[in-house]
């Protein structure tokens, strides 16, 4: 059992871990220890003077009566973040290891609600993550009153056509023919920008390549383009699922591995199911 905490008051203990290659450093705050600040998370997500990590996971004890453990999100940049679908995985995972949690199911709280878990037989974990909102005020968007399939967005005296939806955190979508030449790195932070979006957005890029398969490539708001975003995987899904683009139980590539994403019921939540790997545990001294 790893316990990520001070060792002899010096040192802070870490898992370092990923979910189909969004990668994380994983504190254990249960016993008391304070959480970290921002510009601790700025050095510890640093990927060539710190640890390197999109994102920093602190374990934390529950909110909820039948959960686990609650869990916290920090971007690279030191912000805080609602929700994270590789995060969950790995915090369940982790938790499992620990021996706090148990397969088949258990429950673990995020800063977006409490979540059901499934470990699968093949490694796996499966999230329950919520019901999508496509609200604009939810989202949030300035200045839209109802919510529509698709919204025009002009950047650089281009009209792009984005679809929006929250999944605890916000998220803008593109169809693109092609993922590998989408523009991601400049329409990404161009859209986070907008005013559309006063809160920012996570920027999913789309490619359709069959009614169960597309690729997916984010630009996450805090981070940057990252190797995939569980939330973002959800979203684009549930936006294709709506325009009746693609089926209710799809496989979402990115670029470091697959997610499979399911929305049975409009009215229910969604599920994301895919891998959640440890790297190498360490300890940061300050």
């Amino acid at each position: 059992m790893t316990q990520p905490h001070a060792a002899g008051g010096h040192g802070l203990r870490f898992s370092k871990m990923h979910g189909a290659g969004n990668d994380f450093v994983v504190v254990d705050l249960r016993h008391g220890q304070p959480a970290p600040d921002a510009a601790l998370c700025r050095r510890l997500a640093d990927r060539h003077a710190g640890v390197g990590c999109d994102q920093i996971l602190t374990i934390e004890p529950p909110r909820s009566a039948n959960a686990a453990a609650s869990y916290r999100i920090w971007n690279a940049d030191g912000s805080q973040a609602q929700q994270c679908g590789n995060g969950a995985r790995c915090v369940a995972a982790w938790l499992v290891r620990d021996g706090v949690a148990r397969a088949p199911r258990f429950e673990v709280d995020s800063p977006a609600g409490t979540h059901a878990v499934d470990v699968l037989p093949d490694g796996r974990y499966r999230i329950a993550m919520g019901v999508p909102d496509f609200e604009p005020a939810r989202i949030p968007m300035h200045g839209v009153a109802q919510a529509a399939d698709e919204y025009a967005v002009h950047l650089d005296g281009q009209a792009l056509h984005i679809g929006a939806a929250s999944m605890g955190n916000p998220h803008a979508l593109l169809v693109v023919d092609d993922v590998d030449t989408a523009r991601v790195g400049i329409q990404g932070p161009a859209l986070q920008r907008e005013a559309l979006f006063p809160e920012s957005v996570n920027v999913g890029f789309a490619q359709i390549e069959s009614r169960d398969r597309i690729r997916l490539r984010v630009y996450e708001r805090g981070v940057g383009e990252t190797l995939a975003c569980g939330s973002g995987a959800c979203a684009a899904a549930a936006i294709l699922m709506r325009r009746g683009r693609v089926d209710r139980d799809v496989v979402v590539s990115l670029p470091g591995g697959e997610l499979q994403v399911a929305w049975p019921d409009e009215t229910g939540p969604i599920f994301m199911a895919g891998p959640a790997t440890f790297v190498f545990e360490g300890e940061w001294l300050p």
